[in-house]
């Protein structure tokens, strides 16, 4: 009804008749210049990005009223540091109309991989149990006042762990003889779920480890209107008339304060000599804080807070059975790595965690921001699940693909981008590929009609313009610009329907695999003819983002044609221009900086560079791939994009998934990878590895013609590579591409155990 109202109202008339009247600018003018930035496009923007950006900033306004007029408050480390102009990390307000965390996206989530609920920890141990909620910190305040508060301080050492069954994270800092040691996981009892921050204080002085709830967390501000103690039957703070913040002891006092009586740090003198006994506070702002005083006795406390947040949890995942062992279970069958080099070694196990942590529920690329489903990170992340095996959890996921295509054919989770029919019929092809599983009746049905839409949404040849016979404008992968035709969308659909063309082939029939190996070939024709067609002097003998785009970082997103769609062979020069222009034009320190919408170094596609270096037998991956390790937070984590001058997130969620997927695909790929129908084993293992003497070991990794794990061991002339293999079918050619040593090939390959051994070059 609203709609039909709207067409019969002059609406475009009154908001500009209203904007006059209030001397304000035109919104709609505004709208038209915007727009004329891009290529026409059927979705200007996509509703899911402007939706999730308009939560962002409206946060951020809450920050701009809250916190820059607060400054003596305690607020989370980003706070302090962007605050501060003696810092790097400052950010001048001025105009700014939200204040937003730009410097210091960084967290860790905690969790199970079969619970899909992560709390989070940032640096320096401030703990988010709820999903976007208030936050639990601990200080040691002295009783002659000195304070010891984490967020004020630099220096915290961070360490995440897997043991007794679980995930934890655990921070210390030091300093002036007071010592902060704290650790959070989530815990379940019965079928209840709790987040649990284990706190350990010591002073060389009189002092009390305190234990505060705060009202904001990593991104900034989240409300806490209500706070309640209650000591039946046990200790705990009621928050919000919500939540449960349990205590295993019983604290020497608590103080409460609203937004108008300040900080509850304010209060820590005033209340001291105090008679009066306070059990609760309200604030209609939504700023209330209370703290918890627990005195350090011989030098050292330690104290527990479990925060009950099993209401939080999807509805299902808390009266499923969980099994305790559940990390190691499924494990068992995951890639293992072992290299002499610790940090390597830390930093794969931290990554394949992340991937199992974040496939809990739905595959989502982050535990905070990016903790939504889309296709083209769920696709990535599962490529790299099935780099290290984990088969039965790809399946599980991709089994669900099917009943999320839309009637249409469209695999859409986010309105106006094309890549994900592409990418959704790659990486279904990919399974069954490195699998030997058939596929149903529903995956068949679902590849042949995405394969159909691909082919269908492809601009209509009409006069010869670059972009005709490729699929619409869209805003695509996001790190690329505004609307236009990109080759991004154009070689993920062109994999798209040669995957069809391929499953077709095996499973279905000759007939269905001729006609889209037809739209394969047509379509493959039309993307290198448009490539063609870009004058040289804005091509540069390169790959641009689009046919109508002077060279720029956009441009990253062409080499999805050589990693990992492998569509152009490998050393393909128009690839090798692509790359030297953007490590020669869009690198920072020995990375990847996106100047576009993402705005930092970027470590996932410094990792996709790397791998087509690799792939080309350029010795320079090397120096990517090392430096992404030293970009690794204390805890193995990337943000989506690190800030050039504080190495802390920038951009998206502080715990990326894709990132932590092409660091897997980067190790496997160094050790096995496919190319042209052969394997190629060792081409990036790091010669030292091998002269360490120590065992250098990667596997099992599924591919096509079945698992394979590599071990090589040094000897008086080179190296001993061996080959433990399940083919299904006929053995593949191998190749050994050790550095150092000289190429060797297999001879025989039925044996289940290929040993060979490589000498030095």
């Amino acid at each position: 009804m609203f709609i039909m109202i709207t067409r019969f109202l002059p609406w475009k008339f009154l908001v500009k008749r209203a904007a006059r009247r209030y001397g304000v600018i035109d919104p709609l003018s505004i709208i038209a210049r915007v727009r004329q930035f891009a290529q026409p496009s059927e979705v200007q923007e996509p509703i899911e990005l402007l939706r999730a950006g308009i939560i962002f900033h409206a946060r951020g306004l809450i920050n701009s009223r809250a916190i820059q007029y607060n400054l003596d408050w305690v607020w989370p480390y980003w706070v302090e540091k962007q605050f501060n102009p003696k810092d790097s990390s400052f950010i001048p307000r001025g105009f700014s109309f939200s204040h937003v965390n730009l410097t210091h996206r960084n967290w860790t989530a905690i969790g199970h991989p079969d619970v899909p609920y992560y709390p989070i920890v940032d640096p320096q141990g401030l703990f988010t149990p709820l999903y976007d909620g208030w936050s639990i910190d601990c200080w040691v305040i002295a009783r002659d006042g000195t304070q010891f508060i984490p967020s004020r301080m630099d220096g915290a050492t961070q360490t995440i762990k897997k043991k007794d069954h679980g995930l934890s994270v655990e921070t210390r800092l030091e300093k002036n003889g007071f010592t902060l040691d704290t650790k959070v996981r989530l815990e379940r009892e019965n079928r209840n779920f709790y987040a649990c921050m284990e706190a350990e204080a010591a002073s060389e002085k009189e002092a009390w480890l305190v234990v505060a709830l705060r009202p904001y967390n990593p991104e900034g501000v989240q409300f806490i209107e209500n706070i309640r103690f209650e000591k039946e039957p046990s200790f705990f703070w009621l928050v919000n008339r919500h939540t449960r913040v349990y205590m295993d002891q019983e604290p020497e006092k608590i103080i409460y304060s609203s937004y108008h009586e300040g900080d509850v740090l304010h209060k820590l003198n005033q209340l001291e000599n105090s008679s009066e006994t306070v059990e609760k506070v309200h604030c209609g702002v939504g700023l209330a804080t209370s703290a918890a005083f627990f005195p350090i006795s011989g030098k050292s406390r330690k104290v527990r807070i479990v925060t009950d947040v099993t209401r939080e949890i999807p509805t299902g995942v808390g009266r499923k059975e969980y099994e305790s062992n559940s990390w190691e279970k499924l494990l068992e069958n995951a890639a293992s790595l072992t290299v002499p080099d610790k940090r390597i070694g830390q930093l794969y196990d931290t990554a394949l965690s992340t991937l199992l942590l974040l496939s809990a529920g739905e595959v989502v690329p982050g535990p905070y921001t990016y903790f939504r489903f889309w296709f083209r990170d769920a696709c990535l992340m599962i490529n790299a699940m099935l780099g290290v095996n984990l088969l039965d959890r790809v399946y599980r996921h991709l089994d669900t693909f099917p009943a999320r295509r839309k009637w249409s054919g469209y695999f859409q989770s986010q309105q106006g981008e094309w890549d994900s029919n592409g990418q959704v019929l790659w990486i279904l092809g990919r399974y069954l590929s490195v699998s030997g599983e058939k596929p149903s009746a529903a995956w068949l049905d679902a590849v042949f009609k995405g394969g159909e839409w691909i082919e269908k949404k492809r601009v209509r040849k009409k006069s010869g313009r670059p972009h005709e016979g490729l699929l619409p404008a869209g805003f695509s992968a996001e790190h690329l610009g505004p609307n236009d035709y990109y080759y991004w969308d154009d070689f993920w659909g062109l994999a798209g329907l040669q995957s069809a063309a391929e499953i077709a082939r095996r499973y279905d029939s000759r007939a269905l695999a001729d006609r889209f190996e037809r739209y394969a070939g047509d379509f493959e024709k039309t993307i290198l003819s448009s490539i063609d067609s870009i004058p040289e002097a804005r091509s540069r003998g390169c790959i641009p983002a689009s046919p109508y785009r002077r060279m720029d970082a956009g441009a990253i997103g062409s080499l999805v044609a050589d990693y990992p769609l492998q569509l152009l062979p490998a050393g393909d020069e128009r690839i090798s221009n692509t790359i030297t222009y953007l490590m020669e034009n869009c690198f920072h320190e020995g990375a990847f900086f996106q100047d576009m919408i993402h705005s930092g170094v970027n470590a996932y596609l410094t990792l996709d560079i790397a791998q087509s270096l690799l792939r080309h037998g350029d010795p320079r991956y090397r120096a990517l791939f090392e430096r992404v390790v030293d970009l690794a937070s204390p805890t193995g984590q990337w943000p989506e994009a690190i800030h050039p001058l504080t190495g802390g997130g920038c951009m998206g969620d502080g715990q990326h998934g894709w990132a932590a997927a092409e660091f897997l695909m980067m190790i496997r790929s160094m050790f096995v990878r496919e190319e042209s129908g052969r394997l190629v084993i060792g081409s990036g293992v790091f010669p030292e590895w091998i002269e360490s003497g120590d065992p250098v070991f990667f596997g099992p990794t599924a591919t096509p013609f079945g698992p394979v794990s590599v071990a090589i061991q040094k000897t008086d002339q080179g190296a001993k590579v061996t080959v433990d293999n399940q083919w299904r079918s006929d053995p593949p050619e191998i190749e050994i591409r050790i550095p150092g040593c000289n190429p060797t090939v297999f001879d025989d390959k039925r044996e289940r155990r290929l040993e060979a051994e490589v000498e030095n070059t």
